[in-house]
């Protein structure tokens, strides 16, 4: 519609088979000091009050920051210049909530190359948390050993305070805060 330009492009498409094929040059950029810590940014969406923390996040990553998004959360940020680093861009739409797959292989890619485990990598995952499936993906990262998870802007139903406290102490999962206050702490713990 003529109303809506200037038309704003917004690039997709980068799973693991596309990040991995450039696994060296991000490598190298991480050695090099130029990439310092990635940023796990998606998940479900929806119109609660509170859904902004996730574009408010994605906004104070550091501009040495990669952000890997996926699921419609990534709908409140995919629309805004990141800029790139390197020729990497910094924000890479991995692409929906079954996509999960593909966020996991290429922090286990990124894992191998560093001669490490996952949870050893600069890497913070911020999940937005709305509906069923997401169930599944949060199930899915935690018996897989993924600590460090932030969830929100609610827990799910399921997540008694109870299981809160298990998941706590085993995982380290917690609930969004404040999106300056977690990016600082995400940062330090890198």
């Amino acid at each position: 519609f003529a109303a809506d330009e200037p038309v704003k492009e917004i690039t997709t498409g980068f799973a693991r088979n596309t990040v991995l094929s450039v696994a060296d040059t991000v490598v190298g950029a991480v050695k090099g000091g130029d990439i310092s810590h990635f940023f796990v940014i998606g998940g479900c969406d929806g119109a609660k009050v509170g859904r902004n923390y996730f574009t408010e996040i994605a906004e104070q990553v550091p501009d040495d920051g990669v952000i890997l998004t996926l699921g419609c959360a990534k709908y409140r940020f995919n629309d805004q210049d990141f800029g790139d680093i390197g020729g990497i861009p910094r924000l890479l739409d991995l692409g929906q909530c079954n996509d999960t797959y593909s966020a996991v292989q290429i922090a286990v890619a990124l894992a191998d190359a560093f001669e490490c485990e996952v949870n050893e990598l600069p890497l913070s995952l911020v999940i937005s948390w709305l509906e069923q499936k997401a169930v599944a993906v949060l199930l899915t990262l935690l018996s897989l050993g993924i600590r460090d998870i932030r969830l929100g802007p609610d827990l799910p139903t399921f997540v008694t305070p109870a299981a809160l406290q298990i998941l706590s102490d085993k995982f380290n999962l917690m609930g969004i805060g404040d999106p300056q206050e977690d990016m600082q702490q995400m940062l330090k713990a890198s």
